[in-house]
């Protein structure tokens, strides 16, 4: 479908229609679909006390796979051009662009001005979360950020320390690289460009025209695949990996270090005990450095018939103790300044490793283009080069075309 024919079908189907109150005479049912990485967590216990406070509103939740956010957003998109897409639902920021290009999403200001849980989340958060055109669109959900996950006994055994900088990540991963243990465990599929990010963000790559193809990015890119293709510290699996193989391959012993959050950091302690601990992500020589903050907010769709009632339990998810709760089984930090106060859901080590990487943390652009480069561009692309199929600077053309032509 050509862009111009989607926009035109989005903005007939998103027409917003006028909104229901909410009252004992009206009762509301809510559409809200989620996503979590356990698909044994349930967000029911919450309902069920949303449901008792509020009994003039019904929750519907819907669980949708995320498959890296290509499955995840493409139901998402097609629901909404569709006509039935639900009431609200857990959103990133890289979409938001899109989703505000399509008129998707309605405005939260008015609500937000009434709604006592505001002061309780940071300001900064509110600034993250804050879409192009200065409207809030989003309300915080919960956070993370990505750090280095590594094997203390591999390191231990092979002499090295955790790495600072990227040179030191490349002679730690060729340190640690044998007996079927792969150096890094290296995510080619859906949601890998945060740990491409990692190395070429943080060496110097940029968004801005021309930012892909400088000759710093360029090497930057050249750099991170020959990490696979050249040094070999990556799995042979690793074109196609996605979040479940990163993570099994590193509580099996089959990677010394891998990138993620603290969402994983209780499954990696359960199997793997002191063995396992974590440090902010290498930096390049000049001490810059990128690691992406993985936000999750929920947001309103404009053409909900029950807005009031979906904002209610949005920002019931997003106040004191429903946070914290919310954030036990979905193993993220909560965006209220009351619980994060005595958090002890994780390790301390974790949580060091997760506040001592925000002075890198980055989002990809708040642009229409973000949700394609994610889902499509970036993986397809990765995976050819790490297979050989194309050059890398091949790749960082393709990247650099998608958004700039």
């Amino acid at each position: 479908m050509k862009r111009r024919q989607f926009l035109s079908l989005a903005g007939a189907a998103l027409a917003a229609p006028a909104v229901t109150r909410v009252n004992a005479q009206s009762p509301a049912t809510v559409r809200w679909w989620y996503h979590f990485d356990n698909p044994q967590a349930t967000p029911g216990d919450l309902i069920a006390k949303f449901e008792k406070e509020n009994p003039g509103i019904k929750v519907q939740a819907e669980s949708i796979p995320w498959g890296g956010g290509n499955d995840y957003y493409t139901r998402l998109y097609a629901a909404l051009i569709a006509g039935n897409g639900p009431d609200c639902a857990m959103v990133k920021l890289g979409n938001q662009a899109r989703l505000v290009q399509m008129k998707a999403l309605e405005p939260l200001e008015p609500m937000l001005a009434n709604w006592a849980g505001k002061s309780d989340i940071a300001d900064n958060l509110w600034a993250m979360n804050k879409a192009s055109d200065g409207r809030q669109y989003y309300l915080p959900l919960q956070y993370v950020v990505l750090y280095l996950y590594y094997r203390v006994d591999l390191f231990a055994a092979a002499g090295v320390q955790p790495p600072k900088t990227f040179d030191e990540f490349l002679k730690a991963a060729q340190a640690v690289n044998k007996d079927g243990v792969a150096g890094f465990g290296m995510r080619g599929g859906g949601g890998g460009h945060d740990h491409w990010g990692t190395f070429v963000l943080g060496g110097g790559a940029t968004f801005d025209k021309g930012g892909m193809v400088s000759p710093k990015a360029l090497a930057a890119n050249r750099w991170f695949v020959e990490l696979g293709t050249k040094h070999k510290v990556f799995p042979a699996s690793a074109p196609t990996d996605g979040f479940r193989q990163i993570i099994d391959n590193y509580k099996a012993g089959r990677a010394a270090m891998t990138i993620h959050h603290i969402g994983s950091a209780n499954e990696m302690v359960q199997a793997l005990g002191d063995k396992v601990s974590a440090v902010p992500v290498p930096r390049a020589a000049d001490g810059k450095g990128w690691t992406s903050f993985g936000d999750e907010s929920n947001a309103v769709f404009a053409a909900s018939k029950v807005k009031d009632a979906a904002f209610k339990w949005i920002s019931f998810l997003s106040t004191g103790a429903n946070n914290v709760a919310f954030n036990t089984f979905t193993g993220q930090l909560p965006v209220t300044t009351s619980g994060a106060a005595n958090w002890t859901l994780h390790p301390k080590r974790f949580v060091d490793a997760s506040m001592q990487s925000l002075p890198v943390m980055g989002v990809l652009p708040d642009h229409p283009k973000t949700a394609d480069f994610t889902r499509t561009v970036w993986p397809q692309n990765m995976q050819r080069a790490l297979l050989g199929q194309i050059e890398p600077d091949a790749m960082m053309k393709a990247i650099e075309a998608h958004f700039h032509g």
